[in-house]
């Protein structure tokens, strides 16, 4: 259990920190993710956020740091990162500025600038070759393997899911976030900051908005979701015809019900409801496969 930042083992630390270092704090508990501990760091009135992987997921933190930096530098919405370590238990440990709370309350006004936000990162300038500097902070991987987890389990799955992706030919062009969900976007002040950036990877900016999408549909409502879908096609970024979205809609929808089937995913009120609704319209999927 951490009770101090001074019991890490700092292997980049702010200036502004390692002022302050030793100083007497207060440590808040978060609600913890899937994959890590999160707690809230409080130093007089300045405030962090400290994340602990102590648990199965074991990203690579080091380059995560770096992504974050060079995104913040670039004036993307994301939190500054401060410092990056290993606890006593060689946990690794991520040190960002504090941004708020979740967002909770959506209206249209706030899912046009959710979107708005996404599509910034979509924008952020890459190295389009996959060479060079990008390399050393932005990761790249397969698809199917990475998003899919176990699929060759799950031939029914497995086969819609080689169809589609022939279909669409993914792409990877641009940075995506990889889990745009409302768990992972922060507000304060009307600010909006995306945290989370464990899935930034190379990617198809079209899955990243489905993906988004799709689970502002099943956990927020069908009219919140097509506000947010519209919000997205409404930009003049926006360059995808309908059929693609119906394409990557059906991939969103194939990889929820695949984490469902292999693992947890969160449920609520009227889920499985709105998710029979997607499979049963949708052309490219059938309610079999719930």
């Amino acid at each position: 259990m951490i009770t101090g930042l001074s019991q890490i083992d700092w292997i980049q630390l702010d200036d502004r920190v390692q002022q302050v270092i030793e100083q007497e704090l207060q440590i808040i508990p978060l609600s913890p993710g899937l994959e890590a501990s999160v707690m809230r760091i409080e130093m007089g009135e300045q405030r962090y956020v400290l994340k602990v992987w102590d648990k199965d997921s074991k990203p690579d933190i080091a380059k995560q740091y770096r992504l974050l930096s060079k995104l913040y530098q670039s004036g993307i919405g994301v939190s500054q990162p401060c410092g990056w370590g290993l606890d006593d238990q060689q946990n690794q440990v991520l040190l960002t500025s504090y941004d708020g709370e979740s967002v909770t309350q959506l209206t249209q006004t706030k899912l046009t600038h959710l979107a708005e936000r996404l599509m910034e990162v979509h924008r952020y300038p890459v190295n389009r070759m996959g060479a060079g500097e990008d390399e050393a902070y932005i990761s790249r991987y397969d698809f199917v393997e990475y998003f899919f987890p176990q699929i060759e389990s799950h031939g029914d799955i497995n086969d819609l899911l080689a169809n589609l992706t022939q279909h669409v030919q993914i792409r990877q062009e641009c940075l995506i976030h990889g889990d745009y969900n409302l768990g992972n976007i922060l507000e304060m002040d009307d600010h909006y900051t995306i945290i989370d950036w464990t899935n930034g990877q190379y990617g198809d900016p079209r899955y990243d908005m489905a993906w988004s999408v799709f689970l502002i549909t099943i956990y927020n409502g069908v009219s919140y979701g097509e506000m947010y879908g519209a919000a997205f096609a409404c930009s003049a970024s926006y360059t995808y015809t309908q059929e693609e979205g119906r394409v990557f809609e059906a991939i969103a929808c194939l990889r929820w019900i695949l984490l469902r089937r292999v693992g947890h995913v969160p449920m609520g009120p009227d889920v499985m409801e709105r998710v029979h609704s997607m499979a049963v319209h949708n052309p490219y999927l059938n309610e079999h496969l719930l």
